[in-house]
């Protein structure tokens, strides 16, 4: 589908029959502010509550119904400056965000709020004033993405991947974008929302059979998300093409292409609701859109040297508990030492605030005696 931002002065209307839209706000905050690294929980949480606010029934749904869910998020595209650990926002530059809708009952709700959004974005501690929202991504279905015109063309497919991008093997973060994992990824969402769901191991096992790598520019990052503390994803774009047996399954390269369409919409990897994974069609790897995240890197280091610290100190090593506490012991204290309260801290790592302040204590002892 179209990949071009639509302008509208006037209030947008969608389709009776959309189950998949993108928008793009330009929002503008009112003075200076600086925000912590892992601000796009805040956009997450923010529109999480429009919901709620709006249509509790779709709020539970949303929160309790799904593993999969049928929206994502962006990060915020623009002049983020870095101060040490944290990101400064300017009051003199306008900022990007993107949301998209991937199921019917949402778009639904999206074309209510969009009649009546509000006039600010509100960012703990850094509200932003809308200024304008647009469609960035086409709002159709997903039989129109099976039947549409550009699926009727080459055989090949570039996705760019602007935010970092994961997934999950064997409960470790992947950073590679193999066929099979970033199609797996896509199939997933589309057996949850379109309706028409496909058989999911043939189809795969075509793609680790047919889809080729036939050029990338991609690299790696690690950077804080999760209660865990880090993620290592991977930036850049990638060139798919297809091996010449793939055309034994003409519907399965019909399907290879509708998912590509797809991608814009509900993004690569995990994390999606949360501002990884963004993906755009297209070879965009010298755009300047491709996001910039040295405080997020640096709050990483951090969790990764505080981390090698307390296993350090472990007498079992082995295993994944040993890991698992050390590196949420060791986000803690980062994201404390950029000035993150404790309480924002344990409420978001859903953590006992007592429990987290006991954590940095012994954290700071480990620190203080190695």
């Amino acid at each position: 589908m179209p990949r071009t931002r639509k302008k509208s002065s006037a209030k947008i209307t969608l389709p009776t029959d959309t189950e998949l839209v993108g928008l793009v706000f330009d929002a503008v905050p009112s003075s200076n502010h600086t925000i912590f690294p892992e601000y796009a929980k805040g956009l997450h949480a923010w529109f999480l509550n429009q919901v709620r606010e709006t249509d509790p029934d779709l709020s539970a749904h949303l929160h309790d119904g799904e593993s999969e869910k049928p929206f994502t998020i962006s990060r915020l595209e623009g002049k983020l400056l870095s101060t040490g650990t944290k990101l400064q926002l300017s009051a003199d530059s306008k900022y990007q965000w993107y949301v998209s809708a991937l199921s019917s009952r949402l778009a639904e709700w999206m074309a209510d709020w969009l009649q009546n959004l509000p006039k600010v974005i509100e960012l703990r501690n850094a509200p932003l004033e809308i200024q304008s929202v647009e469609i960035a991504h086409q709002p159709t279905t997903y039989q129109q993405l099976l039947e549409s015109k550009e699926n009727k063309t080459k055989n090949t497919l570039s996705l760019s991947y602007i935010s970092p991008t994961s997934f999950r093997r064997k409960k470790h973060h992947f950073p590679l974008p193999l066929p099979f994992n970033i199609f797996h990824s896509y199939l997933r969402r589309w057996n949850n929302f379109s309706g028409f769901p496909v058989e999911q191991d043939a189809f795969l096992e075509w793609v680790d059979e047919n889809v080729i790598i036939q050029r990338h520019e991609i690299s790696t990052t690690r950077v804080a998300g999760g209660k865990r503390g880090l993620v290592t994803g991977f930036t850049g774009a990638v060139e798919f093409g297809l091996g010449k047996d793939a055309a034994n399954e003409p519907e399965y390269i019909k399907l290879f292409k509708a998912l590509g369409q797809l991608a814009p919409y509900c993004g690569t990897g995990h994390k999606t609701t949360f501002g990884l994974g963004q993906t755009r069609l297209g070879w965009l790897v010298e755009s300047e859109k491709i996001e910039a995240i040295s405080p997020q890197e640096l709050l990483a280091e951090r969790i990764a040297q505080v981390t090698a610290i307390l296993m350090s100190k472990q007498k079992r090593t082995g295993g994944t508990r040993a890991i698992s506490v050390c590196e949420k012991r060791a986000t803690i204290l980062a994201r404390r030492e950029t000035g993150e309260s404790l309480q924002d801290i344990a409420t978001d790592l859903e953590i006992p605030y007592e429990t987290v302040k006991t954590y940095i204590k012994l954290t700071r002892k480990i620190l203080a005696n190695r």
